[in-house]
């Protein structure tokens, strides 16, 4: 058996393990729908989803392992379920995010945070 928060890690959905059990606290990843703790273990056939920005991606577990492994080996451990519309929303997502802020201008400044705030309407 392996912890959702070592597995996440393990098939690179994460970077490192304390942001995949971050995530997990914070109710990002769910397995049938509720929100798990760090400590659930997974089983092979189990699916289960992780919220990101916009889009649920969801995968089935395949096969369990302890160990992180290459990009290239991901697919003999990890299903990739995803509804191809969740995966267009996460495009249309990141390309609005890039359009916004162009790559390397760095952290908003007070002034581009008011701005993007009166233009959310918060």
């Amino acid at each position: 058996m392996a912890r959702i928060d070592k597995y996440l890690w393990a098939v690179r959905l994460f970077k490192t393990r304390s942001m995949a059990a971050n995530q997990v606290k914070l109710g990002k990843v769910l397995i049938d729908g509720k929100e798990v703790k760090s400590s659930k273990n997974l089983k092979v056939g189990e699916q289960f989803s992780v919220k990101k920005n916009t889009a649920i991606f969801t995968y089935e577990v395949v096969e369990l392992l302890e160990k992180r492994v290459g990009a290239k080996l991901v697919e003999n451990y990890l299903k990739d379920l995803t509804p191809l519309e969740e995966i267009e929303k996460y495009k249309a997502y990141q390309a609005a995010q890039s359009q916004y802020r162009q790559s390397g201008f760095g952290k908003p400044t007070k002034k581009d945070r008011r701005k993007i705030n009166k233009f959310l309407g918060d």
